[in-house]
């Protein structure tokens, strides 16, 4: 069986925008569930994007104060601060040094970032979740790849009578070796589509690529799961956007649709 809310692409920024355009179309403002899978990784794990729709989408999101792209994918892993031919302990060293100071820098970190809770978290001795992970499933043949998962929500911080939070809207994430390759999953309870989803991908794609180089495998996919998947911004101030989205994949076509 077919969905419009099961969407594959080879290029990211085309998987954004077909999701975009399910969730803003006529008479609608929502779509629950959706899941958006993106493939085309070359191999050092670089995924494709389409420059047009993301500079519209990065010109929307400063002109309405919002995070940019790069600034929201940097919440799930700091690109920047990873140096692949370095000792992954580097990284995580560096992003705990600095990490207070991001919690203090945005009233959106407030309550936690994900990264922060990624390498944290954990039981004790073992609190760097992703470290045990990779390290545990990496000292031994045959190690059950259900060690893979990373635990974001936590119901004793997380469950709260709050009408709004904020975070952590994702709840998990998965490292699966399959065929060859590492797939990365994430499970997201709601999302923005327009102020999150494109750099909740874009970061997720950059944690897989981490994770598959630290596990000696080719990143082959990257696919969110997401409950409620909201277009939070009317679709008539969406326009450039849309029509930048539009060029691409074509005004009148059928979202893509994977069986």
């Amino acid at each position: 069986m077919a969905s419009e809310q099961f969407i594959e692409e080879a290029n990211l920024s085309v998987a954004w925008a077909r999701a975009l355009r399910i969730a803003s179309a006529r008479g609608r403002k929502e779509v629950g569930p959706l899941v958006v899978s993106v493939t085309g990784f070359d191999t050092s794990g670089a995924f494709k994007e389409e420059t047009r729709i993301r500079r519209e989408l990065d010109a929307l999101l400063a002109g309405r104060g919002m995070q940019s792209v790069d600034t929201v994918a940097n919440t799930i892993f700091p690109w920047s601060m990873w140096n692949p031919s370095a000792p992954r302990r580097q990284l995580f060293d560096r992003y705990s040094r600095i990490a207070p100071r991001l919690r203090r820098a945005s009233g959106k970190n407030r309550r936690g970032i994900y990264f922060d809770r990624m390498i944290s978290g954990g039981p004790t001795g073992n609190e760097n979740q992703v470290e045990f992970a990779l390290a545990t499933y990496s000292a031994r043949n045959s190690v059950r790849r259900s060690v893979l998962q990373i635990g974001i929500f936590n119901p004793a911080q997380d469950h709260s009578a709050a009408a709004q939070l904020g975070f952590p809207c994702l709840q998990h994430v998965t490292f699966a070796p399959i065929d060859g390759g590492l797939c990365l999953n994430a499970f997201y309870a709601s999302q923005y589509m327009v102020e999150r989803a494109y750099g909740n991908y874009v970061g997720l794609c950059r944690l897989g690529c981490f994770a598959a180089h630290e596990l000696g495998l080719q990143l082959i996919r990257m696919t969110c799961f997401t409950g409620i998947a909201e277009c939070e911004i009317g679709k008539g101030k969406l326009a450039k956007l849309l029509a930048a989205a539009d060029e691409v994949i074509g005004p009148n076509e059928r979202p893509g649709v994977m069986s």
